[in-house]
């Protein structure tokens, strides 16, 4: 207890009333309480500790080298690097660019929060004159995750894993091995709670997050229903299309990220040793470039090098794993040549083939709820603390997934359009103000929704294109890794795509003339465009289509830049083994790898990509009878 006399003047100074110090004492204790508690939210033991510093004297002296490096910490490497340690004869080492997660990655309702952060990524696309008009100077914002856990730090946790099409389409383009019946064992893996305390180890922890009733919820499922849409179970064989409420990477209010269940949970493990702020340079190869044999990274403005004794493992992601191979001379040998880089390997596909969720925001006003107190907004913080409980413990309607099929003429079990819903509450100028705000929007289109939200809920529907046909590129701007690649979408420039967009949207607008949509008095917002309001008229097609040309961004699945194809596809990069072509000791993990973008959030089947790989790995060098360290190399590293 504090000194009755401080106390007396304490509540005399702040309060102007006078006091004897007891009630003034308790609430101290309440203070000291709710801070300690907000230490609890993300201590650092859910992370695995830096290696840096007893690793670096070592690496100094170019005397250490791995059995497998693996660069990336994200949403497959995590799974990688905690697969293969599961050898106590493999030395594993992880290079990660960022560090631990704020604690603001771990509350559900504040994921969006993190975006234009140094715990990003921040990247733009090049501007175009087809897509992401109304965004800041024309340019749609990329983040990527840059911590422990990747983008799956930072993402909305929905998990799901696509559909059989997806999968059988790729083993159809000679992937042997990654038909959906064959990755199905491998998704199953990634959830299968494994290990105990003595022995843990790494798996997804799923849950569904509490879903309040009534509108706009109930909304959302009734208005969908009007339409012959069902409300299915889960999205499984049979109900790929339909409305649900998905499961999250999650458990007991707080983030579930690869980072903390397969990385923090095992980190104990020896022969697993992870550096942080590690950002990898180059590779370094034989003088045939058909092996990796060093891996060099910066941290704190000096330079090491690890050397590789089996694999490399790159899983950066989708942009830094093409950037990387670019910067190390691996890729189309006239662009590198016209960087002035020198050409290890000419292999055209690297950072080709990019793919992305391209998505249009539809926002509704509404009328549904009474604007929240001040009270109630500090009840929840509060109830976040002590229970992990309450509106911080979840995002609302972001956890009703719709998937419909608008084409009539094609296969209507398989869908075209997903749709993800997000609610702001009358008077939250907050949470509308993280939501835009992460997704770069020009200021006028800000506050014109800022000044409905006075008066109105807002909803805002996001109709997201599942199979693109238009596909962009990835570029080396130069070869310093601290700048960032060029990215051209090329978003909405096949006219299929912005066929399957209106098409999307024209369900949104049917879905207002439902009963239940109705009952919530929701209207389309029309969102002033100057374009668009001057040459056509509101809501006809051409007025959609310039719509979306200003109103396009990314739903964050950028994929497909390093594509698993046979070596006759030009633009091949990977095996199905997931192994570089030409490269015998260098394989790939990451979205970066997938032919076809698949028809749902990435984050899980990425996951399963992990697993896949960690599989081939030790699957490969078993049938080698080389499963053991080679202990010709130096390993004193067991501190």
């Amino acid at each position: 207890m504090l000194d009755t006399t401080t106390s007396n003047l304490t509540h005399a100074t702040q309060c102007g009333t006078p006091a004897i110090g007891l009630f003034q004492d308790m609430v101290t204790m309440l203070l000291q309480s709710l801070l300690a508690a907000q230490c609890r939210v993300a201590p650092a033991s859910l992370w695995p500790p830096d290696a840096g510093n007893q690793l670096l004297p070592q690496l100094q002296r170019q005397e250490l080298d791995f059995d497998f490096v693996v660069i990336g910490a994200g949403s497959a490497g995590s799974v990688v690097a905690s697969r293969l340690s599961e050898n106590p004869n493999w030395r594993v080492l992880v290079l990660e660019a960022g560090g631990d997660p704020p604690v603001e990655s771990e509350i559900p309702a504040l994921s969006t929060g993190l975006q234009h952060t140094n715990f990003m990524w921040n990247y733009y696309t090049e501007p175009s004159s087809r897509s992401c008009l109304g965004m800041k100077q024309g340019r749609c914002y990329w983040p990527r995750g840059r911590m422990i856990g990747g983008s799956g730090g930072v993402n909305m946790m929905l998990y799901l894993r696509g559909n059989r099409r997806d999968f059988d389409d790729w083993s159809d383009m000679g992937n042997a091995g990654w038909s959906y019946d064959e990755v199905l064992a491998y998704y199953e893996k990634s959830v299968r709670a494994v290990g105990n305390a003595t022995h843990p180890q790494g798996y997804v922890q799923l849950s569904y997050f509490e879903m309040p009733q009534g509108p706009p919820f109930s909304m959302i499922y009734e208005g969908a229903q009007e339409l012959g849409v069902p409300q299915v179970r889960e999205f499984a064989e049979g109900s790929f299309v339909g409305y649900t409420q998905v499961p999250v990477t999650a458990q007991h209010g707080e983030r579930a990220s690869t980072g903390k269940e397969y990385l923090g949970r095992v980190s104990q493990r020896g022969n697993l040793k992870v550096i942080k702020h590690a950002l990898v340079k180059q590779l370094h190869f034989d003088a045939k470039a058909q092996r990796v044999e060093a891996v060099s990274f910066e941290r704190n403005g000096h330079t090491y090098r690890v050397g590789v004794a089996k694999e490399a493992v790159l899983s950066a992601g989708a942009i830094d794993s093409p950037a990387l191979l670019l910067r190390s001379g691996i890729g189309p040998g006239q662009e590198l040549e016209q960087l002035q880089l020198r050409v290890l390997r000419d292999l055209p596909g690297v950072g080709k083939n990019l793919q992305d969720h391209v998505l249009v925001p539809i926002f509704m006003q509404l009328q549904v709820n009474e604007p929240q107190s001040e009270k109630e907004i500090l009840d929840n913080i509060y109830e976040y603390l002590l229970s992990r409980k309450g509106s911080l413990a979840n995002h609302g309607t972001a956890s009703i997934v719709g998937f419909i099929n608008t084409n009539s003429s094609s296969d209507q079990r398989y869908p075209d359009v997903e749709l993800h819903h997000l609610f702001m509450p009358r008077g939250r100028h907050d949470v509308l103000a993280m939501f835009v705000g992460g997704l770069s929007m020009q200021e006028q289109y800000v506050q014109y929704l800022q000044q409905l939200l006075i008066d109105s809920d807002l909803l805002c529907i996001f109709v997201v294109l599942l199979h693109p046909q238009s596909k962009g590129e990835l570029r080396l701007r130069q070869e310093n890794p601290n700048e960032a690649p060029l990215l051209f979408s090329n978003y909405l420039s096949h006219p299929e795509d912005m066929a399957t967009i209106l098409r999307g949207i024209r369900y949104q607008e049917e879905l207002l003339d439902t009963a239940a949509y109705k009952a919530s008095g929701c209207q389309l917002t029309h969102i002033p465009i100057e374009e668009c309001d001057a040459e056509y008229e509101y809501r006809s097609d051409d007025y959609w289509r310039c719509y979306a040309k200003y109103f396009s961004m990314t739903c964050y699945h950028q994929s497909g830049t390093l594509k698993m194809a046979p070596a006759s596809d030009p633009e091949a990069c990977v095996s199905p083994r997931l192994q570089l072509h030409g490269v015998d000791n260098l394989r790939v993990a990451d979205a970066s790898i997938m032919p076809n973008i698949v028809s749902a959030n990435t984050n899980a089947a990425t996951i399963m990509i992990g697993e896949r790989a960690a599989d081939f790995i030790a699957q490969d060098w078993a049938a080698l009878g080389d499963d053991r360290e080679d202990n010709r190399h130096t390993h004193d590293y067991d501190l």
